[in-house]
């Protein structure tokens, strides 16, 4: 990989500043993690093609409905992982969006052999209903993002969702909530099932009542909460747990639409850490997903099944990120 001190010396920082933002730290501002992560992608992949000659391993990232291409976009950290990780390991790498409606008209295995591609990666929201089927009996190694497929030549890779609620959980128990409202994603999505069962979990863990009332479905983005929210107001929530950052902005401009102040009414927490989390008002309690090493590991679990090794799943642990949206019950 391209040291630390060319990409300092490509961009004016210093070498700490470069260091902290290659080893997936969050303590630097969002402008100057894309400029150092732009920087070295670019100087990976140059010194590639620089060093490799003939044919090389080819490997296909398909990307379904999600952003990848800014720094505030979910995709995008684990996008220049995956691609670092392969340019150190001489692969090249082509990323082909998709649609997640968009009717496939070929057929995966067909398509990737036709292609040149030795492996795969997809990330998306959802795993496209074709992909699904088709993946379920491919021989093409294969690592997807948050979704358990049971095949050999197929991994997924993610953060713990179990572990990242269940903290979240507990650490609003501990200020004294013990009425907490839960505002999930699409429940077909594995990750919003994963996310719930981590909540179910966390309060079961600290004896807090699991109410129906205080638990709602959307989708993970910042629309559709004023509903949700008021109804949680109504039944008495005094924290809400969101199942991502998207939906906890969301939430955020519902309360303050109904003048409650957060976190002095009512608590709210987020999950993923994207950088809208930190610039929200108040700052957001989340939980962190380390995307840069999720992109690392995916394309590490890709070598591995290409090396005959079968995986089933490889789990990141999240990081529990306290700011300013948590506070005491009122």
């Amino acid at each position: 990989m391209s040291s630390v001190k060319d990409i300092a010396e490509k961009l004016g920082l210093s070498v700490s500043t470069v260091s902290e933002v290659l080893k997936g730290s969050d303590v630097v501002d969002s402008e100057t993690r894309q400029r150092v992560l732009d920087a070295a992608l670019e100087l990976e992949v140059s010194a590639r093609h620089n060093t490799v000659h003939g044919s090389s391993c080819k490997i296909c990232v398909f990307i379904e409905n999600m952003g990848f291409e800014k720094i505030e976009q979910f995709g995008y950290e684990i996008i220049v992982g995956f691609r670092l990780a392969a340019a150190e390991r001489g692969w090249e790498v082509d990323i082909v969006p998709i649609s997640l409606n968009e009717k496939l008209d070929y057929v995966y295995d067909e398509y990737m052999r036709k292609n040149g591609y030795s492996g795969g990666f997809l990330l998306g929201f959802f795993l496209h209903s074709d992909f699904h089927r088709q993946l379920q009996d491919t021989r093409i190694p294969t690592v997807v993002l948050d979704n358990l497929i049971l095949n050999p030549k197929v991994a997924c890779v993610g953060v713990d969702n179990h572990q990242g609620v269940t903290s979240v959980v507990e650490h609003l128990a501990s200020l004294g909530h013990s009425s907490i409202a839960l505002m999930n994603g699409e429940g077909v999505s594995r990750v919003a099932q994963e996310r719930y069962m981590g909540f179910k979990v966390g309060m079961n863990k600290c004896n807090l009542p699991l109410r129906k009332d205080l638990i709602a479905y959307g989708d993970f983005s910042s629309e559709n909460t004023g509903l949700p929210v008021r109804s949680f107001i109504e039944n008495g929530a005094t924290a809400i747990v969101c199942a991502s950052d998207y939906i906890a902005v969301g939430v955020l401009r519902e309360l303050d639409l109904l003048d409650l102040r957060v976190p002095k009414d009512i608590s709210v927490t987020g999950f993923d850490d994207i950088p809208i989390a930190r610039y929200s008002s108040p700052p957001l309690t989340t939980v962190r997903q380390d995307r840069l090493s999720i992109g690392k590991c995916a394309c590490l679990t890709l070598e591995q099944i290409m090396g005959g090794m079968a995986i089933s799943r490889f789990l990141l642990s999240p990081g529990l990120i306290v700011r300013q949206s948590t506070g005491p019950v009122r």
